[in-house]
């Protein structure tokens, strides 16, 4: 017969089980959406690259000359050159991880975002899962920043998680020479610290969001917790 604590275990089981479906359900659909909009992004400017080519063609062909068989050949090929270009040019520039202090508040989680799925190939497979999870809850945190005060402390406090201290969890990890990043070292490897960090990360901006949402800003202005981790290899 199953104890209270084969119970309690199964429980637990089950909630972490589902978590991890919706987890994984929120980062399918929000994958989805970012090739869709890139699709379209891309579909976009290439309409309007033969769009202007074709006025141009146009306006030439009655204002100056007719194009004749060569003038419509060379069309033709403006045509195909420009959505061939278009097509594999990246939809939208890179996120420059340094200039993330500039970037408007409201604009910040989705540019880190951005910048952490570039990241992402880099990462070890065991905390890809997190980055996942930390790109859904950086969605969902965006839209909730529109009407806080830039200067205003809950405004520093997220700024200094999702613009300062991420970006830096990662490319501290990335610092480490990758034979040093499975030796342990005081008692953790590289990854393990990377996980915990990405770990701690996901969980406070769980926790941000649940304020904002309640209107709590003085709890989020105090928080007071600042991420302390070191990386081996960093000194040396």
């Amino acid at each position: 017969m199953p104890t209270d604590v084969d119970r309690v275990s199964q429980r637990a089981a089950d909630v972490l089980e589902r978590s991890r479906a919706r987890t994984d359900l929120a980062v399918s659909g929000r994958s989805r959406q970012h090739k869709e909009a890139e699709v379209v992004r891309r579909i976009g400017r290439i309409a309007a690259a033969d769009g202007v080519i074709l006025i141009g063609a146009i306006v030439f062909a009655l204002a100056v000359a007719p194009l004749g068989m060569m003038g419509a050949m060379l069309v033709a090929l403006l045509l195909v050159a420009a959505t061939l270009v278009f097509a594999v040019m990246p939809a939208s520039a890179p996120v420059n991880v340094e200039k993330l202090a500039e970037i408007p508040l409201k604009a910040l989680p989705r540019s880190t975002e951005r910048w952490l799925e570039t990241q992402r190939p880099a990462l070890p497979a065991p905390v890809r899962g997190l980055v996942d999870s930390i790109g859904v809850k950086l969605e969902t945190l965006s839209p909730q920043l529109a009407a806080l005060d830039e200067n205003s402390p809950a405004a520093v406090e997220v700024r200094k998680l999702v613009g300062e201290q991420l970006p830096e969890l990662v490319k501290g990890y990335a610092r480490v020479p990758e034979p040093l990043r499975r030796v342990e070292r005081n008692g953790l490897t590289p990854d393990q610290q990377l996980a915990q960090g990405l770990q701690l990360i996901d969980d406070e901006i769980a926790e941000m969001t649940a304020q904002l949402a309640q209107g709590d800003l003085d709890a989020l202005a105090t928080r007071g917790r600042y991420l302390q981790i070191r990386y081996q290899g960093d000194e040396g």
